[in-house]
């Protein structure tokens, strides 16, 4: 029988792919957009971030949520010193999210009060994505904007205290097919799981309205 963790990969493949081909991101990591379209990437995940792991104490004792949290994923801090470093320190004052960014960090909160099984999805979508995806990312943008490596503006990608990242996905799929639900919260979680990447999409959508391409 599959497990859970090869069921949510395979399930999410086809809106994980549309989700990192999207026009911006292609635009964006391609150069073909200046530092401040990065920066404004940079400033929407913040929002969906916040929401991730300001639940993220009250869920710690949850039994199918709980396992996951896990303080070497989180990003909130290296964000800020990242949007300090893009925006300036009165970076605060300024940070704006957009209506499809709004509507993904309202669901992430929505899960992480009423739905474990939801925030496990979102959880799931975000750090996972971070720690394979995101390095590509962060390739890109040191060589594009000139970022020094894995230093400021770039942070967000750069997991200090997780020193093998194959082995810590390794651990997080051990952790997804012991999750303690049954198989119909597990295709529940898995429709979120598409849901969350449906979400990322929209920001991704909204943002190449923002900044497109003259042609």
């Amino acid at each position: 029988m599959e497990s859970f963790s090869t069921l949510i990969r395979t399930a999410s493949h086809e809106q994980h792919v549309e989700a990192e081909t999207s026009t911006f991101m292609s635009d964006l990591l391609g150069g073909r957009l200046g530092v401040s379209a990065y920066a404004r990437y940079t400033e929407q995940l913040w929002f969906v971030y916040e929401a991730l792991e300001n639940a993220a104490g009250r869920l710690a004792a949850d039994p199918v949520a709980g396992p996951f949290i896990r303080p070497e994923l989180f990003r909130l801090a290296a964000l800020e010193r990242d949007l300090a470093h893009l925006r300036g320190s009165g970076w605060r004052a300024g940070v704006g999210a957009l209506p499809a960014t709004r509507a993904y960090a309202d669901r992430v909160r929505e899960c992480a009060e009423r739905w474990p099984g939801g925030y496990v999805a979102h959880h799931y979508t975000r750090y996972l994505g971070d720690l394979s995806g995101g390095q590509i990312i962060r390739d890109r943008a040191e060589k594009t904007w000139g970022f020094a490596r894995k230093g400021d503006g770039v942070r967000f990608y750069v997991f200090e205290q997780i020193p093998n990242p194959a082995a810590f996905k390794r651990c997080y799929r051990e952790l997804l097919d012991g999750v303690a639900v049954d198989d119909l919260e597990k295709q529940r979680i898995v429709a979120e799981c598409k849901r969350a990447f449906a979400l990322n999409t929209e920001v991704f959508r909204a943002l190449s309205e923002e900044f497109p391409l003259s042609a």
